[in-house]
């Protein structure tokens, strides 16, 4: 296998599948990497982690399978808000453990990175940014 690093078991016995608390972490260290000005525009956002979208969620999205969301902007994106509309709900990122776990461990991609895509690709949603606009904040942030 070119490219790909190699272990021994050894380094692998006892290690144990990332927590909610490791994903947290690894969102918290995504986050403090994205550029200051989009950092500074996202204090009205929660950025939650969770194991698995609730029922409600996949039902709503029409997701068969829990494992096929690995994150979720929920709330409306700026570009939809009127300066005097009345805030309805919180605006929430979220971000699946699971989900994001076992696309980790199908494709060729670190966690971090992988942690940090979803992340400013969720983020992005609230800003109404384009995939080319989010694209270029995530390659800032790696």
């Amino acid at each position: 296998m070119s490219g790909s690093r190699q272990f021994s078991v050894g380094d692998w016995a006892s290690q144990r599948a990332p927590n909610l608390s490791d994903i947290e972490a690894l969102t918290r260290e995504a986050f403090a990497r994205l550029p200051e000005a989009f950092r500074a525009r996202c204090e009205n956002v929660a950025i939650l982690v969770e194991d698995f979208p609730d029922d409600a969620t996949l039902d709503a999205m029409e997701i068969e399978s829990d494992y096929d969301l690995l994150g979720l902007y929920h709330g409306v994106d700026l570009t939809q808000q009127q300066t005097l509309d009345a805030p309805v709900d919180v605006n929430r990122v979220f971000l699946y453990r699971r989900p994001l776990l076992d696309y980790w461990a199908e494709y060729d991609e670190s966690l971090g990175d992988l942690v940090t895509h979803v992340l400013v690709h969720e983020i992005g949603h609230h800003f109404g940014l384009s995939d080319e606009e989010m694209e270029s904040i995530e390659e800032a942030a790696l």
